[in-house]
C-alpha cells in the first residue's frame, strides 16, 4: 500500500476492522463524529455491522450486546458522551465484557470547546466506575500509533473480558498525517478464549483469583446468566459478603496480575541524565522535541513516553526514575497522571507539571520554560 495522507480517526477505523471487529455502534459528537462516519462506511464492506444509535446510552449498551453474543465491538465518543456511558461501563465490568471504548477527548469541562483539543479525562477514565475497579487505557501519539493501539485494545479487551479505553484527541483524531499503515508493526490477532461445547460452563467461572474466566457467546451452546448485579460465579445474584468480595477481588486481581504485561513505553535514556520527561499522547511529540533541544544545549535528558496508561506501568516508571533530579511531566490538563507519578517517586526527586488548558498545545520552548529545565 503506498503512502496515504489520512487522519485519526480513519487510522482508529481501520485498524478496528484488521483487529476483527464486528460490531459498532456510536452517536454523533464532535471530534469523534468522523470516526462514526468511517465505521458506517467500512463495517458493512467487512461482514460488520455498524448503527448510528439515538443516544450515547443506546450505544455503549448495543455494543455490549453485541460483545456478549460474539462479536468483537467497539463505540466511540467525546467528553461529555463518555460521562454518559458510565453506568454500562460498571456493567461491562461487572458482566466481564470484552469492548473497545474511544474518547477523542477535547476541552472541557461540560460542553467546553467542541472543536478544541485536550487531555482532561485521564482520572475520570481510571475512577469512572463505583469501587475503584481497574480498567486498561492506551493512549496513542500519532495516526501510526492509533492504528497499532486500536489492534492491541482489541486484543487485550478479548484476552482480559475487560473494556480498554482509547484515549485519543481532538488534535489527532482530526489531523492527517502521512502514514504507511503496511510498516505498521502490529501484534497477533487475539481471540477470546470460548468454552468447549462438552463443559459445564459458568459465565463467571475461576479457579485462582486472577484467572481469566472462558466465555460462551449468548444464543450459542450454553444456558448463561448476565446481570447488573451483584452475583456469583454462575452469574445468579447473591447477597452474601464472602462471595460479593470474592468476585470484586477477581475484577481486580486480572488486571492487576497482568500489569507488566499490559505496559506499553518508549523510552529514550541518556546515561547519566538527572532531567527525565514523561509524557503520553500528543503531547509527547513537544516533549521529545524539547529533549531533543536540551540534549543539544549539553543537558542530560531522558525520556519516557507512556502508551498504556492504566493500569500505570509502575515498573518502568520506577526504573526511568533512577538517578533523577527532576521530572517534568507535561500535559493538556490540570495535572492528572502527575499524580500517578508523584507517588512512585523517590524521597528527593522533584516531579514538576506543565499544564494547560486554553485550547492550545503545549510547545517544547512552553514546556522547557514552565518546567524550569535549565536551572
Amino acid at each position: 500500500m503506498p503512502l496515504e495522507f489520512i487522519e485519526g480517526n480513519e487510522a482508529i477505523a481501520r485498524g478496528a476492522v484488521r483487529a476483527g471487529c464486528g460490531f459498532f455502534a456510536g452517536y454523533p459528537i464532535t471530534p469523534a463524529s468522523t470516526l462514526l462516519q468511517y465505521m458506517l462506511d467500512l463495517m458493512p464492506r467487512n461482514d460488520g455491522t455498524a448503527i448510528q444509535a439515538e443516544d450515547e446510552i443506546a450505544s455503549i449498551g448495543f455494543c455490549i450486546g453485541a460483545s456478549m453474543a460474539g462479536r468483537k465491538a467497539m463505540t466511540a465518543t467525546s467528553g461529555p458522551g463518555i460521562s454518559l456511558y458510565s453506568e454500562n461501563i460498571g456493567l461491562a465490568i461487572i458482566g466481564e465484557t470484552p469492548l473497545v471504548i474511544v474518547n477523542v477527548q477535547r476541552q472541557g469541562p461540560a460542553t467546553g470547546s467542541a472543536t478544541k483539543g485536550a487531555e482532561g479525562d485521564i482520572q475520570f477514565t481510571r475512577w469512572i466506575t463505583s469501587g475503584g475497579m481497574p480498567i486498561i487505557a492506551l493512549s496513542p501519539a500519532n495516526v501510526a500509533e492509533a492504528y497499532e493501539l486500536t489492534v492491541r485494545a482489541f486484543n487485550l479487551a478479548e484476552q482480559y473480558r475487560i473494556p480498554v479505553f482509547l484515549l485519543t484527541n481532538k488534535e489527532i483524531g482530526l489531523t492527517q498525517e502521512t502514514v504507511d499503515l503496511d510498516s505498521v508493526r502490529l501484534p497477533e490477532i487475539i481471540n477470546r478464549t470460548r468454552a468447549s461445547a462438552s463443559e459445564a460452563y459458568k459465565p463467571h467461572q475461576f479457579g485462582s483469583i486472577e484467572q481469566v474466566p472462558v466465555i460462551s457467546d449468548f444464543g450459542g451452546e450454553h444456558v448463561t446468566q448476565f446481570t447488573t448485579s451483584t452475583h456469583d460465579q454462575n452469574g445468579y445474584l447473591t447477597s452474601d459478603p464472602e462471595i460479593a468480595q470474592n468476585m470484586i477481588d477477581h475484577y481486580i486481581a486480572k488486571i492487576e496480575a497482568a500489569t507488566d504485561e499490559i505496559a506499553l513505553y518508549r523510552e529514550d535514556m541518556q546515561e547519566g541524565a538527572e532531567l527525565l520527561f514523561i509524557s503520553y499522547g500528543i503531547t509527547s511529540r513537544s516533549a521529545s522535541v524539547a529533549v531533543k533541544q536540551l540534549r543539544d544545549e549539553g543537558f542530560g535528558v531522558s525520556s519516557l513516553v507512556i502508551q498504556s496508561l492504566f493500569p500505570v506501568p509502575e515498573t518502568a516508571i520506577k526504573a526511568a526514575m533512577k538517578g533523577i533530579r527532576k521530572t517534568i511531566v507535561p500535559e493538556m490538563n490540570m495535572g492528572q497522571y502527575k499524580l500517578e507519578i508523584e507517588r512512585l517517586a523517590p524521597d528527593g526527586m522533584s516531579v514538576i507539571g506543565v499544564n494547560k488548558m486554553d485550547t492550545t498545545l503545549l510547545s517544547p520552548s512552553e514546556i522547557i520554560a514552565r518546567g524550569g529545565c535549565r536551572d
